[in-house]
């Protein structure tokens, strides 16, 4: 009901009637100026165009591992259709990969029911979060029943009727984990095959080669979204498709060039994983000076009487400055906690700024207001308050 309530946003009838053409088929590129699209109804349409935007999305990674295309899987875009066509969740499901998707998937089929077993190759999940916000994940995946395998390697898949099961291997020690249902959410790549550019000799590495300006070798072909790359995000996508159509409607005149500077994301587990800008693994290893603030949700009333007081905000800072590098969000609706912080960074607001501004009691947004009053009290002027001390003592007589 609710995918259905959504689904009209990005329906063909809805850009129809904001005016655009839509064909449903699939678009080969024919040559620089030409598009060929085989329609669904059987019937070929050529078109040729001044520009062209590539928004060709991603697809599933599925690794190599021997005999799981004969014991049968499921991807992250084949997953909703094959559980709609049960009558019931899988009892037992092995789940390949432990970025935001797979730990996004295996709390939410936990919460179903199912018994659910997450394997990852490497030592920890969430890679691209700090150890401590790894460790939260987990320790939340953990509480709801779910098998953690992280530094364990998937073998080899055997099936039999009512028997399949996928070999893992950790330190040189092999387990069987029987599954009924095998989900394959290892990373995603960028479409890049199969409409033609290969025909043109347009430039790919693991995405589409584009300028700043998102443009190809052929300066009238641009691409936005996964297939551009540097981030897998809708919002990025969003983002990316307003500079491509921008570009190609008025380059003539005046050129944007896409700005990559903030771009936050957020892994929908509960709670919420949000970060903008830089976390200590990234200000260690690029060797970024910096000083770490953080608020704990508990601390928080809000935060306590929704009963839902787990994580913190933590923020980075210039050492000595309330200049913001980068902050992370563990919590409930964290994906909307981290707004604020995004625009205080894309417009130069520090914390004093953000500790001055009225926040709403009892709100999840006092913790915006709250880390920064953190912050405040390390830095606060401590000869000025001796002499305010000493003045007060002095009026007391």
């Amino acid at each position: 009901m609710v995918i259905r309530s959504i689904a009209p946003n990005d329906s063909i009838e809805r850009y129809t009637a904001l005016g655009v053409e839509v064909l449903a088929g699939k678009a080969t590129l024919i040559n620089p100026w030409t598009v060929e699209v085989a329609l669904n109804s059987g019937q070929t349409q050529r078109l040729t165009t001044r520009s062209i935007v590539i928004a060709a999305g991603a697809q599933p990674v599925v690794p190599d591992v021997p005999g799981m295309a004969e014991g049968g899987y499921v991807t992250t875009d084949t997953l909703w259709a094959t559980l709609a066509g049960m009558d019931a969740i899988p009892q037992r499901i092995v789940l390949l990969g432990g970025g935001p998707i797979g730990c996004e998937l295996a709390q939410s089929l936990a919460r179903l029911g199912a018994a659910v077993t997450l394997v990852k190759a490497a030592p920890r999940l969430l890679l691209r979060e700090d150890e401590d916000v790894s460790a939260h994940a987990e320790q939340v995946l953990t509480k709801e029943g779910v098998l953690v395998l992280t530094g364990h390697k998937a073998l080899r898949c055997t099936s039999a009727p009512k028997a399949k099961s996928i070999v893992v291997t950790s330190g040189g020690v092999e387990q069987s984990l029987p599954f009924d249902l095998l989900i394959c959410a290892v990373g995603r790549l960028a479409r890049l095959t199969g409409y033609g550019m290969e025909t043109l000799g347009i430039s790919t590495g693991r995405t589409v080669q584009v300028n700043g300006y998102l443009q190809t070798q052929y300066p009238h072909i641009y691409v936005a979204g996964d297939a551009a790359g540097p981030h897998q995000f809708t919002h990025m996508a969003a983002h990316q498709a307003w500079y491509a159509a921008v570009n190609a409607l008025f380059g003539n005149f005046k050129m944007f060039k896409v700005d990559y500077c903030l771009v936050p994301h957020a892994t929908f587990m509960d709670p919420e994983i949000a970060r903008v800008g830089l976390n200590i693994s990234q200000a260690v290893s690029q060797g970024v000076p910096f000083e770490v603030t953080r608020y704990a949700m508990a601390s928080l009333d809000r935060a306590v009487a929704d009963g839902d007081d787990s994580g913190f905000v933590q923020v980075l800072t210039v050492p000595g400055k309330d200049t913001i590098l980068g902050v992370t969000v563990v919590a409930s609706q964290a994906g909307e906690l981290i707004a604020p912080w995004v625009l205080a960074m894309k417009h130069g607001i520090g914390l004093n700024r953000i500790l001055a501004t009225i926040h709403t009691y009892p709100t999840l947004s006092e913790s915006t207001k709250y880390a920064a009053g953190v912050w405040k009290r390390a830095h606060q002027p401590t000869h000025l308050l001796r002499w305010a001390e000493r003045w007060h003592r002095w009026r007391r007589g």
